[in-house]
């Protein structure tokens, strides 16, 4: 009988634990592909929530419900979800919440996590937040900083921060998503909340069309060298000119993310389906895959799965 010793055990657990949600098939792994762990998944049912952000006739202005989003997403891999709320009107956040939530513990579906969508900087925050106290599927808060109505600096306001930090106390997480000109502001945010954990989604929003800018660079480096942030790869097919090959116009964005935040700190996001203004889910999952190809097999692995599971806590689902 062969001995094992305490790591090799502890470590054999915690893979057993994961395994326990994700099931991985023997496919994924002959095809040097690692499992998917979204971290960015939109649902939307326009009979049931009010999205008023979304344009008339646009590509979007229709459900897409989680059967859609299966398959969407067939024979990629992807083993498991975290939804991202999708910019309800205010007065629905608490029932997406509750929808979402009731989702991942019923086990149906890859969905099995939530970040909700909130207002930090209401004054009835933290009784907004009480209601989710004990919910283990929970696991942070988004509100979207780009919006038309949201003016430049917003994130800075005092109640704001007070908001992200009560985040920070009761151990959730902040996705940041905002304009790419913003993103200094976004930096002042993370040093004045340093007990909060952040994720900056779809790369900081920067103008793929165009070669990276200074500015976007910078910025990304600044966010990247504070420890309680990490770099989501997503959103960034939405935006791509279509008469163009869409791996040349990525690949220099996401490598800057990547080797900016380094293999530890950075997830994949399919943001299905706004991704659907650039490509397909299939068409993003074999871009990014291309674009990584040159990564190490362990580097690739935690970029599409095992960073998703630590950053968003899904072992403790």
């Amino acid at each position: 009988m062969h001995r094992i010793d305490r790591r090799t055990l502890l470590k054999s657990s915690a893979v057993a634990a994961v395994a326990a949600w994700n099931p991985l098939s023997s496919a994924a792994e002959s095809q040097d592909h690692p499992p998917i762990v979204d971290t960015h998944q939109h649902l939307w049912d326009r009979s049931r929530f009010r999205l008023a952000w979304i344009s008339p006739g646009s590509v979007l202005d229709r459900n897409f419900l989680l059967e859609d989003y299966d398959k969407a997403t067939a024979g990629l891999g992807v083993a498991a979800a975290v939804y991202m709320e999708v910019d309800v009107v205010p007065e629905q956040q608490t029932d997406e919440a509750k929808f979402v939530s009731s989702l991942a513990a019923s086990g149906k579906g890859l969905t099995k996590a939530a970040v909700i969508s909130g207002r930090p900087a209401s004054a009835g925050f933290g009784k907004y937040l009480d209601q989710f106290r004990d919910d283990q599927h929970i696991k942070g808060l988004r509100q979207v900083l780009h919006a038309s109505t949201t003016p430049a600096g917003y994130c800075l306001s005092e109640d704001f921060v007070r908001g992200i930090r009560e985040l920070g106390r009761r151990g959730l997480s902040f996705d940041l998503c905002m304009r790419s000109p913003e993103l200094a502001d976004g930096v002042k945010l993370v040093e004045k909340c340093p007990e909060t954990k952040f994720i900056l989604d779809h790369c900081g929003n920067p103008n793929v069309r165009e070669r990276p800018s200074k500015q976007w660079m910078d910025d990304i480096r600044k966010l990247a060298a504070l420890p309680n942030v990490t770099g989501k790869i997503s959103g960034v097919i939405a935006g791509i000119d279509p008469g163009k090959p869409v791996k040349d116009q990525l690949a220099p964005f996401v490598n800057h993310i990547w080797d900016s935040f380094g293999p530890d700190r950075v997830v994949f996001g399919g943001d299905w389906p706004v991704c659907l203004l650039g490509g397909t889910y299939a068409t993003w999952v074999t871009t990014l895959r291309e674009i990584a190809a040159p990564r190490s097999a362990e580097d690739r692995r935690k970029l599409f799965h095992d960073n998703a599971v630590k950053v968003y806590r899904l072992q403790q689902g």
